[in-house]
């Protein structure tokens, strides 16, 4: 068995973690879980699983008596602690935003293995956590959990000693994938969050209307799997049933296909190298009628360009751009701008803040600071103060 300590439990990653160790209580245990606000329902949770180890990372509110065998940390800083203290080889990092960064280190440091679906971490800090992240005898120490990642990993895993030549990196081009650009900037908050495909966390699902969510997802590739910018190919791919693809020299392209179930990704991180069942239904080949496959519009979705960019930068390009999306995104969620202004807040703060250094996790702190501070500012420049 193997003990999981899952960071974001209440979120929709942590909670269909949560399924799939339920579904398999002979290989799995959860031996810590952590929450930001939701404090009723990571109560229940602990209930259920019976994790030594509990945390709520926004204010301290009053523990029920009968959760008196589960030590609860509150603060700010309870992140890092869980991650470092709790039992068990695994840390399942599926919090929101920056602030997992530093928990995964934390986990490295205390020399667990990384179940990421984290984004930010990458993004922000990705020299920095490759370097935490090196194999040991057993093995990878940090496995990707987004489904873009985690096939283009399990494509990788009968390439033998074949080096690939490209990064295939599917997307579903998001609800405003056939929208006008014009129409795309009035976007309403409830249009953005219309995924097509993917029932996701608000924020995660607004990134994925902007496609800054690949945009992310560009950066990350290029970190778990040494890749050149150029060697990463966004595809539109509708149906979201290819997850991603490798293609090698000899032209070969090797996919991983699935119905669009985060499940898989996240189960395959847990057991691998085995293949557990998830408890979903399997694809229907038979049922498909179509696969499609797009190249990006640039021009209506410059989040794509912002990303090579910000690669080729390097430094701290990548922290400020990951930094001014989420202010500018959260802004959105609060009907403050208008969809459109998304992507011109982040260009306005990767052309004030791109050149600053990524030494060390003070230099991104400080970059991640300006860069919030910057988007803060532009909203406050907006000019209509709500949005209908």
């Amino acid at each position: 068995m193997r003990g999981i300590a899952i960071l974001g439990s209440t979120g929709s990653i942590g909670k269909q973690a949560l399924q799939v160790i339920a579904l398999h209580p002979d290989r799995f245990f959860v031996t810590a879980l952590t929450a930001h606000k939701n404090a009723a329902l990571l109560f229940e949770q602990v209930r259920a699983f019976r994790p030594r180890l509990a945390a709520l990372t926004g204010e301290e509110v009053p523990v029920p008596s009968d959760l008196s065998f589960c030590e609860f940390r509150f603060g700010p800083h309870a992140l890092e602690e869980v991650a470092r203290e709790a039992l068990g080889p695994d840390v399942l990092a599926a919090v929101v935003g920056v602030a997992g960064l530093k928990a995964v280190m934390a986990a490295r440091q205390s020399g667990k293995r990384v179940l990421l679906a984290n984004k930010e971490t990458l993004v922000a800090g990705g020299e920095m956590v490759m370097a935490a992240c090196p194999p040991d005898e057993n093995g990878p120490t940090l496995l990707p959990v987004d489904s873009e990642h985690s096939a283009i990993f399990q494509c990788l895993q009968g390439a033998g000693p074949n080096a690939y030549e490209k990064i295939l990196l599917t997307a579903s081009g998001g609800p405003f994938r056939t929208w006008a650009k014009e129409s795309m900037r009035a976007a309403t908050v409830e249009q953005a969050l219309g995924h097509p495909t993917w029932s996701m966390g608000a924020k995660i699902t607004v990134d994925s209307a902007s496609m800054f969510n690949k945009a992310l997802e560009i950066i990350e590739a290029k970190w778990l799997f040494s890749a050149r910018p150029e060697q990463i190919q966004v595809v539109v791919h509708p149906q979201s049933i290819v997850h991603s693809a490798v293609q090698f020299r000899d032209g070969a392209v090797i996919a991983q296909l699935g119905a669009p179930d985060m499940r898989l990704p996240i189960l395959y991180a847990m057991s691998y190298p085995e293949r557990l069942s998830t408890g979903a239904e399997e694809l229907d080949l038979f049922a498909l009628r179509h696969l499609t496959f797009e190249r990006p519009d640039t021009d209506k979705f410059p989040a794509l360009a912002m990303a090579y960019e910000a690669l080729r930068q390097g430094g701290a390009a990548c922290c400020v751009l990951n930094a001014a999306n989420e202010e500018a995104c959260f802004a959105f969620l609060r009907r403050q701008i208008p969809f459109g202004r998304i992507p011109e807040i982040v260009r306005s703060a990767l052309d004030r803040h791109g050149h600053l250094p990524a030494r060390d996790l003070s230099d991104i702190d400080r970059a991640d600071a300006l860069a919030r501070e910057t988007a803060r500012r532009l909203l406050d420049e907006t000019p209509s103060a709500r949005i209908t």
